[in-house]
């Protein structure tokens, strides 16, 4: 049986789909940008203030579905500049200390402009 995740701790979705879905023991969140939830903006600007907001927003919604970043299993990134990788890594590892299974791809454009988009999918 799957459940819709929703917390007011991460940004609305700005289209169709759900911050998260769970299915049986696993959780899928929807990728995330840097959307502040309580602005519903864009406020940080480097790859790393991005790269910050992403992550607690992932982080609220694994929450909300009685769940950490800690038991992620694995994380789809993209890159708006694959020249911020580094800068990502830094930033994203302080996060993800379980180092779950992980893609990274430059991508030509995300929403909004953002530099940053992270997908995550956890154990409960």
């Amino acid at each position: 049986m799957k459940e819709v995740i929703y917390t007011k701790n991460a940004p609305d979705a700005i289209g169709p789909y759900s911050q998260a879905i769970t299915v049986g023991n696993l959780v899928f969140t929807s990728g995330q940008i840097a959307i502040n939830p309580a602005s519903g903006n864009v406020e940080a600007k480097t790859i790393e203030e991005q790269t910050e907001q992403v992550c607690k927003n992932l982080s609220n919604i694994l929450a909300a579905a009685g769940t950490s970043l800690n038991n992620a299993v694995k994380t789809v990134c993209f890159l708006q500049n694959m020249s911020d990788f580094a800068a990502f890594n830094g930033i994203y590892g302080k996060y993800f200390t379980s180092k779950p299974a992980r893609s990274c791809v430059a991508v030509r454009e995300l929403p909004k402009g953002v530099l940053v988009e992270v997908e995550v999918i956890a154990e409960k």
